[in-house]
């Protein structure tokens, strides 16, 4: 068993060692792909709701879960101070590799010091949050990192669709005590299986409730094709 799968395919595609992508395995019983080269891609190749958070950054940004840096490197390449963070040892390499000048190997929960005017967490990064239980510490945490002002753009989704529908438009959702957006995850890479983690999803409206307990303001600023929202969180004035 091995940790960062993520950061192992990351390094081969980079290093011209592209064979195969990731495989994910969830708890929804379902398999699906991660193909590498979409790890790599451009502006132009980015979902909406990407490009628009990305038209959205101001002042001084930090990059969660910055992966291979597109994101970073797109902000950079645009005269923006951007600082990517990844708890991933072979995603920092990549992104240093593909020229990010500030990247951090950290956990978001142990990074501290340095404030931002915005922080970005896309390709549903709030999903490091783990549980819905987790998300209150989470946006706490963040907010510990913004500068008076700052904002936290985040995207997500909310994955009802996957539940089978009723006659009346409801959805048969597991009476297990668990809120339905929360996913354990493994991924494999080249026969190697990574530890399984927790994910979290999570619905606009669920979103912005949290959000108001933890006193920041919620604002849903578009919604995507499939269920996908980018929203912006800000401290109340």
């Amino acid at each position: 068993m091995t940790r960062d799968i993520f950061g192992m395919a990351l390094i081969d595609f980079q290093k011209g060692n592209y064979s195969e992508d990731i495989t994910t395995y969830s708890s929804l019983e379902e398999k699906d792909i991660i193909p590498l080269p979409y790890l790599f891609r451009d502006y132009d190749a980015m979902p909406l709701i990407e490009q628009k958070a990305l038209d959205l950054c101001r002042g001084t940004v930090l990059d969660v879960g910055c992966g291979s840096g597109s994101h970073s490197l797109y902000l950079q390449n645009k005269g923006v101070d951007v600082t990517g963070l990844d708890e991933s040892e072979g995603a920092v390499f990549t992104a240093k590799s593909r020229g990010v000048k500030n990247v951090v190997h950290s956990n978001i929960y142990d990074y501290s010091g340095t404030k931002f005017d915005t922080i970005l967490l896309l390709m549903n990064g709030i999903g490091i949050a783990g549980q819905l239980n987790g998300l209150p510490f989470l946006l706490n945490h963040l907010e510990g990192l913004l500068n008076p002002g700052g904002q936290i753009l985040v995207d997500s989704s909310d994955i009802i669709y996957m539940f089978e529908a009723d006659d009346d438009g409801g959805y048969w959702i597991p009476d297990n005590g668990k809120y339905y957006g929360e996913v354990e995850f493994t991924m494999e890479y080249k026969g190697l299986k990574s530890v399984p983690f927790n994910w979290l999803y999570i619905d606009y409206s669920r979103l912005e409730q949290v959000a108001e307990q933890e006193n920041l303001s919620c604002e849903l600023f578009c919604e995507g094709t499939h269920y996908d929202y980018l929203a912006r969180l800000g401290t109340q004035p």
